[in-house]
């Protein structure tokens, strides 16, 4: 992960629920091909959108609370924030365009 945020339940709070843009959350874990296939997109739209849209990703396999908190069944899943609430939410490997639609129209 080279642009995105590494979340946990330490920072959830202030980088996501507080954060004054729109935060896209990627679910994701080591061992699931999907998530490695989107994990590129996401790091690339991460430097696209800096300042405009916080994007980061939660290990499931190392946050798991997060993931149950979230109602987290399959990964990947995308999940954009907007004023500290869901928003909206993509379950499933996605092309670079179809995750960049879930907040292009907020920025």
């Amino acid at each position: 992960m080279s642009n995105g945020i590494e979340i946990t339940s330490d920072n959830f709070e202030t980088e996501v629920l507080q954060s004054p843009v729109p935060v896209l959350i990627d679910f994701w874990a080591s061992w699931c091909g999907p998530c490695k296939m989107i994990g590129p997109f996401i790091d690339q739209l991460a430097g696209e959108y800096a300042g405009k849209v916080k994007i980061g990703k939660v290990n499931v396999d190392e946050q798991n609370e997060i993931a149950e908190k979230h109602n987290i069944v399959s990964i990947p899943t995308l999940v954009l924030y907007k004023d500290g609430s869901p928003f909206r939410q993509k379950v499933g490997a996605a092309p670079k365009h179809d995750i960049e639609n879930l907040f292009k129209d907020l920025v």
